[in-house]
């Protein structure tokens, strides 16, 4: 659900160019041959990109809308960097893809891993910490020419207008937010900033983590990679852990993270929670599904 751009209608956006298995077999064809008899296989097509399966182990990321080039370019120039550092599987481009014959931006080949996404397919009871472990490898200073995300790792402040936007659109639909979540986001509003800015993922939601067997396996879809408050990741808590004692423990494995910071997490995943039911409540039932199971932790606890 990368969402570097302004905010826009709930919903899907429309593909600015329509991707195919066609099109990717021929810009494999023409710049890098030795991968274009693979079997090709539509996986799967999100806010900005495509995914096709190539092979057994490649993967094919075509951005479908301008926005998506631009956060192709953010993957292909830092994943690389960031990946041995990283204790879970990303998708560190193997191979890079020029415009060519129409179709005009840049476009990945990346390892494909094997798993489905958390919302499908949630982790085990033990996966707290193996969360905690990875976003502390993450949350580490970024250099001043990192990216910057307009919309995530900012300000909560920054962010009210939209959410009160989302939430009136909500009630509209007859989706009314529950007191008690209410109160958590004004809470996290009150919360200061006591964080220095770190590389963060952006975009931390079910189905952008990948589980097998109950464990993670690979943190996907880093188009909103950039540096800021890493307070929108550890939002992951609520929304990828379904049982309170691995939110314990990932809370507690995170021993540097302040009880201000966790505040503000749980703001980003309510503002989070806001824009999927949104989304989910126009066409993708399985948004909507997250955003309540969000919901719900978050009123649970801790």
């Amino acid at each position: 659900m990368a969402q570097s751009t302004p905010p826009q209608a709930p919903g899907t956006p429309v593909a600015e160019f329509e991707t195919s298995v066609e099109l990717a077999r021929a810009l494999l064809a023409r710049q890098h041959p030795d991968l274009s008899d693979l079997p090709i296989s539509l996986a799967a097509e999100g806010w900005d990109n495509a995914v096709f399966r190539l092979g057994e182990r490649l993967a094919l990321r075509l951005p479908r809308r301008a926005i998506g080039a631009e956060l192709i370019r953010h993957e292909q120039r830092w994943l690389p960097m960031l990946k041995d550092r990283l204790p879970l599987a990303i998708p560190a481009p193997v191979r890079v893809g020029a415009p060519q014959d129409g179709y005009p931006w840049p476009w990945s080949v990346t390892p494909w891993f094997d798993g489905e996404t958390a919302d499908l397919a949630p982790p085990g009871e033990d996966q707290g910490e193996v969360l905690a472990a990875f976003f502390e490898a993450l949350h580490r200073p970024a250099p001043e020419d990192a990216p910057r995300n307009p919309w995530r790792g900012v300000p909560l402040a920054v962010r009210v207008p939209v959410f009160e936007a989302r939430v009136a659109g909500l009630a509209n639909k007859g989706a009314l937010l529950e007191p008690r979540i209410l109160a958590i986001w004004e809470d996290a509003l009150a919360a200061p900033n006591d964080a220095a800015p770190t590389w963060i993922h952006g975009d931390p939601h079910p189905r952008n983590v990948l589980v097998a067997d109950g464990r993670f396996s690979a943190i996907i879809d880093w188009g909103d990679l950039a540096r800021g408050d890493r307070a929108s990741d550890l939002a992951a808590v609520w929304m990828v852990l379904p049982s309170r004692d691995a939110r314990q423990r990932a809370m507690a494995a995170c021993g540097d993270v302040s009880e201000v910071t966790w505040r503000r997490a749980r703001g980003w995943a309510v503002l989070y929670g806001v824009m999927l039911l949104d989304a989910g409540l126009t066409d993708d039932p399985r948004m909507e599904a997250i955003a309540r199971a969000t919901f719900e932790r978050l009123i649970e606890g801790p």
